[in-house]
């Protein structure tokens, strides 16, 4: 793997360059500039820009709080949310999940965002904590010397042929679902049971409750339990509404034309049709596929992934935002460490992985009870009463809590959980990926 070629400028050097604004790249970079160290973020467009993945976990507020954020989000106009709630496929509505059941803090309330602004406070947020940030920039790659990352090397954005390179003694990957390391490395793997994809738009005026409800993200199965709606309240009088399913339900029969298809699902949900019977859409209808995946490494050498260019599991829980803030912030801590320690080593710089990879792997076993036929949240809470601080948890984003695990035989007395998707050891040489 080597260095490229370059433009002919003096190579710069950083403590930590970062690839990618969004929220796992903007929180590692924020964190590590407040230790005092020299950081670049990378982006590749320039914001505000559009993202999908509104819902914050309550968990969040933690890492936003330590981001100095809080304030920030209690004066913005982001919807409130206090709950989350589960619609069958016949209409029929669970009791609302209440964060506050199993929560009386500042952390039982969390926001639906507008992406394009929360990404952007955050990413403002990191350059006031001191990191630098380039906009319209793109990474070729990440460059090596034997196995360590040294730096990155970007296109020339004038389209001339020529390259940049840029050093560092850290490299972040925080580029998203682009995964440009993992990719780089052939370390992606997918979940194997999560092959679906998405059609999504946002709509003016369809129905919101009223009061403590208004913010509530439901779920909400569609025709044979065979997917799912999202219905996410937003601010400026606006919803996100998504379907999720694999793509042979979506297809089938049915000409390629996603606006068609995304309607005819709307119709075929008495629930989500009557909500939006006086609603517009004011957006193109969306698709995203292939995203459920997981690298098989975190770390290495002087190099680190985070958010999605690690993993994301499904949307179904909102936990893709609260795994990148997570992330970030715990790749952070250990680099952070690391500096302190003189150690840039894989094995520190990933020492938060296998606890990052428990937190994933009870969101997957969650999903995956979600999609089975075979469970149900209202029958199961019927039987084990006792399990439902637990569900609450896990909405709640309480992933990394022990006690969690409790849940998982109870839910297997209904449906099968995948086995683990096992962590390499991020001190182990770049040839042992395989």
């Amino acid at each position: 793997m080597g260095s490229g070629g370059n433009s002919g400028q003096i190579p710069s050097a950083y403590d930590v360059v970062v690839i990618g604004g969004g929220p796992a790249g903007s929180t590692t970079a924020a964190l590590l500039a407040q230790k005092g160290l020299s950081v670049l973020v990378l982006e590749k467009t320039r914001f505000p820009r559009f993202s999908i993945g509104e819902s914050l976990m309550p968990e969040s507020y933690w890492t936003l709080e330590r981001l100095g954020m809080i304030d920030k989000l209690n004066a913005s106009h982001f919807t409130k949310k206090y709950s989350v709630q589960f619609v069958s496929a016949s209409g029929r509505a669970s009791k609302p999940f209440y964060f506050s059941e199993t929560n009386d803090g500042p952390s039982a309330q969390t926001w639906q965002v507008l992406r394009s602004e929360f990404d952007e406070m955050l990413l403002d947020n990191a350059a006031d904590h001191g990191a630098e940030v380039r906009h319209d920039v793109r990474v070729k790659h990440v460059m090596f010397e034997g196995d360590r990352a040294v730096g990155v090397e970007l296109s020339d954005p004038a389209g001339n042929g020529g390259t940049e390179e840029i050093r560092a003694r850290v490299v972040v990957d925080a580029s998203g679902r682009s995964a440009i390391l993992a990719r780089q490395l052939r370390m992606l793997d997918k979940f194997p049971e999560l092959k679906r994809i998405s059609m999504f738009s946002y709509f003016e005026n369809g129905i919101r409750d009223p009061g403590i409800d208004e913010g509530v993200t439901r779920a909400v199965k569609i025709r044979d339990d065979l997917g799912w709606f999202w219905y996410i309240p937003l601010p400026n009088n606006q919803v996100s509404v998504g379907v999720v399913a694999e793509a042979s339900v979506l297809y089938a029969g049915r000409k390629r034309d996603l606006e068609k298809i995304f309607d005819l699902e709307i119709e075929l949900n008495p629930w989500i049709r009557d909500r939006l019977v006086h609603a517009h859409r004011i957006m193109d209808v969306k698709v995203l596929s292939d995203f459920s995946y997981r690298a098989r490494r975190i770390a290495g050498d002087g190099w680190v992934l985070v958010g999605d260019a690690f993993g994301f599991v499904e949307p179904i829980y909102a936990s893709g935002v609260f795994l990148a803030l997570k992330s970030g912030e715990m790749a952070a801590d250990a680099i952070g460490a690391g500096f302190e320690a003189g150690d840039l080593g894989g094995a520190q710089l990933g020492a938060f992985g296998d606890e990052l990879v428990a937190g994933i792997e009870t969101v997957r076993k969650m999903v995956n009870a979600f999609y089975s036929p075979e469970f149900n949240f209202a029958e199961f809470l019927k039987q084990h009463p006792e399990q439902r601080r637990n569900i609450v948890d896990v909405l709640v984003g309480s992933i990394f809590d022990d006690r969690i695990q409790d849940l998982f035989p109870a839910i297997e007395q209904y449906c099968a959980l995948p086995p683990p998707m096992p962590l390499d050891n991020p001190g182990q040489p770049l040839a042992a990926i395989s």
